[in-house]
């Protein structure tokens, strides 16, 4: 997880929280978090690069819809950076 930057952290946490979301679902989610518009030239690419990693598996939902789901890789890497964090933030 080290390895990745905070949008694409990001984009594993939104894709965890829902079941199967697609691209667009998952690009709202961030807009509303980031309060401001994401081009697909950011979004896409770097939901690439989480399949390649094994992060993430890419599916359709038909032929113009792709959707994405979490790998279990990818949960073990959420659970360590969760571990991770915890070290440094005690209980609020």
């Amino acid at each position: 997880m080290y390895d990745l930057t905070a949008f694409q952290r990001d984009l594993l946490y939104v894709i965890a929280g829902h079941e199967e979301p697609h691209g667009l679902a998952i690009k709202d989610e961030l807009q509303n978090y980031y309060e401001t518009k994401i081009n697909h030239g950011r979004l896409y690419p770097n939901l690439d690069t989480l399949v390649e990693k094994g992060l993430v598996e890419k599916g359709s939902l038909d032929k113009r819809t792709n959707s994405y789901t979490i790998t279990d890789r990818g949960y073990r890497e959420l659970e360590a950076r969760h571990e991770w964090e915890s070290q440094y933030i005690e209980d609020v």
